[in-house]
This record gives C-alpha cells, sequence and structure tokens, in this order.
C-alpha cells in the first residue's frame, strides 16, 4: 500500500484536523513538556488511523452499495481488507505503547480506547444514537490530552470531552442527511432518519448550544483570558454560519461548505487556547 492510498483509506487531512482536540487537552492541563507533546501526537495519530482503518473495513460492503462513498479505497478493491485490518491492528499496538510511555493511567484508559474504536462502526445497524458514540470517540482526545499530562482525573477534562462529544455529533447529525434515503433502504440507523431532517436539525443546534456553552464553563473553569475567550467567539460565529448553512435547500452544497467552515474550528480553539496560555506564562 502506498502513501497515496494510505492517505486516501485513512483520510489523513481528518488526522490534521484531530490533533488541535488531543492538544487541547495538553494545554488546559498546564501545557506539559516536549515528550508528551511527541507521545500525545503519535498516540492521537495512531488512534485516528486505527479507528479510520477499522470503519472502511467493517463498512466496506455497505459503502459498496452508496454512491457517495463506493469510490473508496477498500470497496474499489484498490487495497484489500486484511492489509486494512493489519493496519488496524499495528495502529491500536501503537496507541497502547504511546499512551504507556505518558503515564499509567493513558495506558490503562488505551484499551478501552482501541474498543470504541473498533465498535463504533457497528453501532448504526443498531442505534441511533451512533453519532453520540462517534463524538464521545473523538472526546477522548483532548481528555487524554488533560491525563497524559496530569496523570488523574478532574473536572477540566470532563468538560473538555462535553466541548468536542457534542460538538461532533451535531456535526454528524447533519452529515447524516445526506444519506437518509440509503440508510432506511438499508436499515441503517441515524438521527435524520428516526426523526425527519427538521427535529434531527433541531438536536444538532441543541448539540452547539451544548458545545459552546462547555467551552465558556472550561473558560471560566480554568480562569482563561482574552486570546481564549476570543477564539470562543469565533467558534460561535461559524456554529451559527454552519447552523444556517444546514437549513438550506440545497443540502449537498451546504453540507460541502458547512465542512469546508468547520476545518477552521479546531485551529482557533488551539491557538486561542495556546496563545492564552503562553500569555499566561510570562506574566
Amino acid at each position: 500500500m502506498d502513501f497515496k492510498k494510505f492517505s486516501k483509506l485513512i483520510m489523513i487531512e481528518q488526522t490534521l484536523f484531530a490533533l488541535p482536540f488531543a492538544l487541547l487537552g495538553v494545554l488546559f492541563a498546564g501545557g506539559g513538556t516536549f515528550i508528551t507533546w511527541f507521545w500525545v501526537i503519535v498516540a492521537l495519530s495512531a488512534a485516528r488511523t486505527a479507528g479510520m482503518s477499522f470503519n472502511r473495513v467493517i463498512d466496506a460492503e455497505i459503502d459498496a452499495k452508496n454512491p457517495r462513498t463506493s469510490d473508496r479505497p477498500v470497496p474499489k478493491g484498490e487495497i484489500q481488507p486484511v492489509v486494512v485490518w493489519i493496519t488496524a491492528g499495528i495502529s491500536s499496538l501503537l496507541l497502547i505503547g504511546a499512551s504507556f510511555m505518558l503515564n499509567r493511567l493513558c495506558f490503562y484508559l488505551s484499551f478501552p480506547a482501541v474498543l470504541m474504536l473498533f465498535t463504533y462502526s457497528y453501532l448504526k445497524r443498531f442505534s441511533a444514537s451512533s453519532h453520540f458514540y462517534l463524538g464521545l470517540v473523538e472526546a477522548a482526545a483532548p481528555m487524554g490530552g488533560y491525563i497524559a499530562v496530569t496523570g488523574e482525573f478532574t473536572l477540566v477534562p470532563f468538560v473538555l470531552g462535553l466541548v468536542i462529544m457534542t460538538w461532533i455529533a451535531g456535526l454528524d447529525i447533519v452529515y447524516a442527511i445526506q444519506d437518509v434515503e440509503f440508510d432506511v433502504k438499508e436499515n441503517l440507523h441515524s438521527m435524520p432518519v428516526r426523526l425527519g431532517k427538521k427535529r434531527a436539525l433541531v438536536m444538532s443546534a441543541a448539540c452547539y448550544l451544548v458545545s459552546i456553552s462547555a467551552m465558556i464553563y472550561a473558560g471560566l473553569l480554568t480562569h482563561k483570558n482574552v486570546p481564549y475567550w476570543t477564539a470562543v467567539v469565533l467558534v460561535g460565529i461559524i456554529f451559527f454560519y454552519q447552523q444556517r448553512l444546514a437549513r438550506s435547500k440545497n443540502i449537498t452544497l451546504a453540507i460541502r461548505n458547512f465542512f469546508k467552515a468547520n476545518i477552521y474550528i479546531s485551529p482557533i480553539l488551539f491557538f486561542g487556547t495556546l496563545t492564552d496560555v503562553f500569555i499566561g506564562k510570562i506574566l
């Protein structure tokens, strides 16, 4: 498997999108050391690779039937399933190894993390709650980043986890709208299938509201300053813009623009927090 096929398989740009999630947790914990950042980045990259590999091989048959996903590497025959399973296995071991290098609690938590990465793809076959399960999987990144520095649980990582979980769940609910007809035909579960488009969008907006509220609470809890609050305001504006897009008549175009806007959220939040922490260290 060459790099081009590998990057297409795991959507490497999505790894770059998710990386600030984990580093956000590191920053909220005080910043950590260079070694901490290194192993957190390794762990997040491994987790992302494992999760995408599990998803692509488990959903290969479904993806082959869906016109939107039929050109993915596995259903298209560009990559053999056994190769993807091996990639997922090696990445899972790398995640566990990187967690071991961080601290004992991270190591213990890496095992349920791998289980969550593996089981996510199966959930939509049984429950419309899969959006929130995906959010929970993604929420492990900032929680893990925080614990990588502190080695213990406090309220802060759970609040950060809530930020990411509800944001991703709200995002995924909108994303699922484009597959409603296919999901109904294949007996797959989602909030748009269960509730209809209008009520699903209300749920998505509610998720975004909880997410921005959790960002505010996290800032108050840790006494953040102007750079962080500026980032939160900018994220709030993007959230509002996305929810307006989701109510457009041309849902395909709307979702495309929805995700273009989404790529700015994690960098804005990360750099706002980074600047805030940096200023806090020099004052």
